[in-house]
Order: C-alpha cells, then structure tokens, then sequence
C-alpha cells in the first residue's frame, strides 16, 4: 500500500515537471510563433497592396490618360553641323506646354541622330495649332529666332508629330518641318 502511494506521487510529480516544461516550451515558443505568423501576414497584405497599387495605376492611365487622345511632339535634327540649338518651346493652342534649354551633351545628343521627346499629353479631337519657337546659332555665327505654326486635325487614337530642324548653307536659315507619325 505504501509502495503504491509512493508511485503516484513520483507519477503526479513526473506529470507535473512534464506539465511545467510543456508549458514553459509553449510559453516560450509562442511569442516565435506568433512572430513568424505575424510576418506572414505582412508579407501577404504586402503582396495585396502591390496588387491594389498596379490595378490602381491602371485605372488612372486609363481614366486620366486614354490613348485615345494622346499626343506625343519629337524633335530631330536634318542638318546636324549646321545649326546649333539653343532653346525650343511649344505652344498647342495658344497655351505653353513645353520648353526647353541644351546643355552641351543634349545638342551633341541631337547632331549624332538622337531624337527628343519634347512633349506628351492629352487632346481633344478636332482642329489644333501648334506653334514652335526655335532660339539658335547658325554655322555662319548668326543668332537666329525662328516662329513656326502647324496646324492640324486630331482624330481618335495616338497623335505622334516628328519636328524636324533644318538649316542649309549658303544662308543657314533654320526651317522647321513637322510630320505626323504614322
């Protein structure tokens, strides 16, 4: 009777250091588990933002800029030695749209063949003017200041016009020509 007593006791205080390790381990381990878990599930609202954000990017291209009205105005230059650029600016309907003065390295750009994408934006369809101021120096040393005005009808779908830049000796006038894209 003594012996079976005995047993128990060591037997319930066996079950009980198992009981206290057992749950020491979880005590322990559970903030590791909770960790890992948590960090799962940033991942995964991560991955979900990203979806959100491209379908949100999308919507926008397609809301705020359909390619349907886009318009897109490049420049190259014909006559690479004989003109040297200094400023374009661009005028659609009267407004500013763009402007821009070459470093060295961009007029190089142009002369070795580069083309320039001065403007892309949106347009209604229908009748349109755009004007080009052209600011450079001739290879004769003269300054020149040259306006141009192009007009043309947008219809529905991609506009993209080509601006050309010429300038022929023997009196290096810049002339600009504008051609559409097709």
């Amino acid at each position: 009777m003594f012996g079976i007593q005995l047993l128990q006791k060591r037997r319930i205080h066996e079950l009980g250091l198992l009981t206290g390790w057992l749950f020491s381990f979880l005590l322990l381990s559970a903030p590791v588990l909770a960790a890992s878990a948590l960090d799962e599930r940033i991942q995964a609202l991560g991955a979900e933002v990203d979806r959100h954000s491209d379908t949100v990017f999308a919507l926008e291209q397609k809301l705020l800029h359909p390619a349907n009205t886009r318009l897109a105005v490049f420049l190259t230059l014909q006559s690479r030695e004989a003109l040297d650029l200094d400023s374009v600016e661009l005028f659609l309907n009267g407004q500013p749209v763009a402007s821009h003065l070459y470093s060295e390295r961009e007029r190089a750009s142009l002369e070795r063949g580069g083309i320039q994408q001065l403007f892309i934006g949106n347009l209604r369809n229908g009748e349109h003017e755009l004007k080009t101021v052209i600011t450079a120096r001739s290879a004769n040393e003269d300054f020149v200041r040259r306006e141009s005005v192009y007009r043309f009808s947008k219809r529905p779908g991609a506009l993209r016009l080509q601006m050309s830049l010429e300038a022929r000796a023997p009196d290096y006038e810049p002339r600009v020509s504008i051609v559409e894209w097709k």
